[in-house]
């Protein structure tokens, strides 16, 4: 059995779990999160103030997709609960973010300035221009457009220079040398 699939899911106090069909629903004090179960031999069942997920044969496909719903219907509940955060460094002489309702402009050392347009149920902020804040309830969501962000100016590796993720480990290389 898998050991994260087999965990019971505790549904934290506000927060209300509905299983219609092959659909999860979880609402909570930030939002609503709605997901569709795609395999029919997974099932999810409320019980008591628990979710638990279980599978119905012990074939290849149904074990590895036991433990993945499970973790994504925690996911939900957690989302629901506490939004999930991702932060970007903006690094680079010149290089500088700024966010104006939910567009975050940024100059990343092309001749115009990027642009980019948050998608609904993702706030962005910048507590100062070299940091980017991604936060939303999906978790899945949040790490998107974080990936879709910091793919406008991937980190070049022998200044450093570009964006990358706040607890990302950067290897700077190290230049040619002379020949003889």
């Amino acid at each position: 059995m898998s050991r994260i699939g087999r965990m019971p899911i505790a549904i934290p106090a506000g927060v209300k779990v509905e299983i219609a069909g092959s659909t999860v629903k979880v609402s909570g004090p930030k939002g609503a999160l709605e997901r569709e179960i795609a395999s029919n031999k997974i099932e999810v069942k409320v019980e008591g103030a628990e979710v638990h997920v279980t599978r119905s044969d012990e074939k290849k496909e149904t074990k590895s997709k036991h433990g993945l719903y499970r973790q994504l219907i925690a996911n939900m509940v957690a989302g629901v609960v506490t939004p999930f955060s991702r932060t970007l460094i903006v690094q680079g002489v010149g290089y500088k973010a700024a966010v104006s309702g939910n567009k975050l402009t940024m100059n990343l050392g092309y001749s115009h300035p990027v642009e980019f347009t948050a998608p609904e149920g993702i706030t962005i902020a910048c507590p100062d221009i070299t940091t980017i804040v991604v936060s939303g309830i999906s978790k899945e969501l949040v790490g998107q457009t974080a990936a879709t962000i910091r793919s406008k100016r991937p980190v070049e590796p022998y200044h450093n220079y570009g964006l990358h993720y706040s607890d990302e480990v950067l290897v700077k290389k190290e230049g040619k040398t002379a020949g003889k």
